[in-house]
C-alpha cells in the first residue's frame, strides 16, 4: 500500500512516466533526435563537473580505495548475470526464441550503467565517489569483457574485431575529463552550489529523464516493436522483470551481509543491478554484424526501461529515509 502511495505522489516517478509516453506518441528522431542527444551529453557532462566539484578529494580517494564495494560490483556485472542468463537458456529460447534469447544473454553480458547508476546513488544519498568508481571501471573493463562473452556464449567465435578505443575516449571525455575539472574548480564551484542548494538533483533527475525520453524515442522510431508478437514481448518483458528482481534482491542484501555501511549499500546495489543501453547498442552493431540486429537490442532496451523506472521509485523512497551509519532493510 505504501509503495501504490509513492508511486501515485512522488513526482519523479510520474515523470518517467510521462517521458516514456511521451517518446511513445511524439519519438524524437532525425536531425532533433541528434540535436537532443547533444543536449543530453551536455547535461551528463555537467551533471559531472558538479558532482566533482561537490566530492571533496579525501571522499574521492576513500572511493577510489573502496576495493570490496568494486569487486562486489564487478562479480554481479560480470559473473551473476552471465550464469543468470545462461541458466535460463532452457526457458527462455521456447519462450521467445533462439534470437531474443541472444539478445537476453546479450544483455547480461553488458556492463553497468555509468551516469544513471551515480544519479540513482546521488537521490538516494549513497556513496557517490564510490558510485563514480564502480560504474566508469565497469564500463571500461567491459569493452573488453563483454566481446569475450559474446564470442565464447554465442557466436561461438567472434569473426568481427572490437577496438574499445573510441568507446574508452569517450566515456573518458564524458565523464571522468568534467569530474576531474570539477575536482580542480571545487575552490571556485563548491561555494557557488552551497547557494543553490538542489542545483546536483535537478541535474541528477533531468539527465535520467532525458535518457529515458531519448532512448525509448529510439526504439519507437526504429520500428523494434513491431518485429515480435505482443505475447512474445510480454513474456520478454516478465523475463527482464524477473531477472532485474532477483538481482536487485541480491544486490541490496549481499553488501549487507558484508556489513557496508548504508551509503555503500546504496552505491552497490545502484551500481550492481544495471546493465548499460548507451553502450549496448554500439557494441552490438559492431559484434552483430549480419545478425538480426533489432532482435539483439531489443531485450537490453525492455530492461533498460524497467530499471530505470524501479530504480526511480527506489531512489526516491530512500532518499525519504531518516540518515543512518547501519545497513537498514529496504523495506523498512
Amino acid at each position: 500500500m505504501f509503495m501504490l502511495k509513492l508511486l501515485a505522489l512522488d513526482r519523479f516517478t510520474i515523470l518517467l512516466f510521462v517521458m516514456v509516453i511521451l517518446a511513445s506518441v511524439v519519438p524524437v528522431s532525425g536531425q532533433a533526435a541528434e540535436v537532443f542527444s547533444v543536449i543530453t551529453t551536455v547535461a551528463i557532462a555537467i551533471l559531472f563537473f558538479l558532482h566533482g566539484a561537490k566530492l571533496s578529494r579525501e571522499a574521492v580517494i576513500q572511493g577510489m580505495m573502496h576495493w570490496k564495494l568494486h569487486a562486489l560490483v564487478f562479480t554481479f556485472t560480470f559473473a551473476l548475470f552471465p550464469i543468470l542468463g545462461l541458466l535460463a537458456k532452457p526457458i527462455l529460447v521456447p519462450m521467445l526464441g533462439q534470437e531474443l534469447y541472444w539478445g537476453f544473454l546479450f544483455m547480461c553480458f553488458l556492463p553497468s550503467t555509468v551516469q544513471s547508476s551515480i544519479a540513482f546513488t546521488s537521490v538516494a544519498k549513497g556513496n557517490v565517489a564510490s558510485a563514480v568508481c564502480s560504474a566508469s571501471f565497469s564500463n571500461l573493463i567491459g569493452m573488453f569483457i563483454t566481446p569475450v562473452l559474446v564470442g565464447i556464449f554465442i557466436l561461438g567465435q567472434s569473426e568481427h574485431g572490437f577496438d574499445p578505443t573510441n568507446s574508452i575516449i569517450q566515456i573518458t571525455l564524458l565523464l571522468l575529463v568534467p569530474f576531474i575539472l570539477g575536482q580542480l574548480l571545487r575552490p571556485y564551484v563548491f561555494p557557488q552550489m552551497l547557494k543553490l542548494p538542489k542545483l546536483v538533483k535537478v541535474f541528477d533527475q533531468g539527465s535520467i529523464l532525458m535518457v529515458v525520453y531519448g532512448a525509448f524515442s529510439g526504439a519507437v522510431v526504429a520500428g523494434l516493436w513491431h518485429q515480435v508478437s505482443g505475447m512474445t514481448l510480454l513474456l520478454l518483458i516478465i523475463a527482464c522483470s524477473v531477472l532485474l528482481t532477483l538481482v536487485m534482491w541480491l544486490a541490496w542484501v549481499v553488501p549487507q551481509w558484508l556489513g557496508f555501511a548504508r551509503e555503500d549499500q546504496i552505491a552497490a546495489f545502484f551500481c550492481s543491478s544495471k546493465k548499460t543501453l548507451a553502450s549496448g547498442v554500439p557494441m552490438a552493431q559492431i559484434l552483430f554484424i549480419g545478425q538480426p540486429l533489432g532482435m539483439i537490442v531489443l531485450p537490453i532496451m525492455i530492461f533498460h526501461q524497467i530499471q530505470l523506472m524501479v530504480c526511480g521509485v527506489i531512489a526516491n523512497y530512500l532518499e525519504k529515509q531518516p540518515d543512518s551509519t547501519e545497513p537498514q532493510e529496504l523495506n523498512s
